[in-house]
């Protein structure tokens, strides 16, 4: 009787496809940022590239990049760390619930510590 040489490869196909589909379910989990619904308006879109992305969330909590700060903390915080950045720009991300005075706060905070140019970012009115 002679033997079979052959490899079995269902069980290789099945643990491929039991990874593909483990990717696909972790992959989107693993998108970081903070959420925000960003106002909508008709301009062209703003890419950050690598400026300080600067974040208020719905709550009125400061975001620099990843980073959580109270609007005090933003206020000490916010010279030293323009300095350290390279001239790539400031961009300010508001949430469209958040009132217009917290915004207008952080922008005066902006200002004071040097930083004239500020590319708001918007979502396009035609996006969903």
């Amino acid at each position: 009787m002679p033997l079979n040489a052959e490899i079995n490869v269902v069980n290789l196909i099945d643990v491929m496809l039991l990874l593909l589909v483990i990717f696909m379910i972790t992959a989107p989990m693993m998108q970081g940022g903070v959420d925000v619904a960003l106002p909508k308006a008709e301009a062209r879109p703003l890419d950050p590239k690598s400026g300080m992305v600067v974040t208020i969330d719905r709550s009125g909590a400061v975001y620099v990049d990843e980073t959580r700060m109270t609007l005090s903390e933003f206020r000490s915080a916010f010279r030293s760390l323009a300095s350290k950045r390279t001239s790539d720009g400031v961009y300010l991300r508001g949430d469209a619930s958040v009132p217009y005075g917290v915004v207008m706060k952080v922008i005066a905070i902006m200002r004071a510590a040097g930083v004239n140019d500020v590319g708001l970012m918007t979502d396009p009115e035609n996006a969903k």
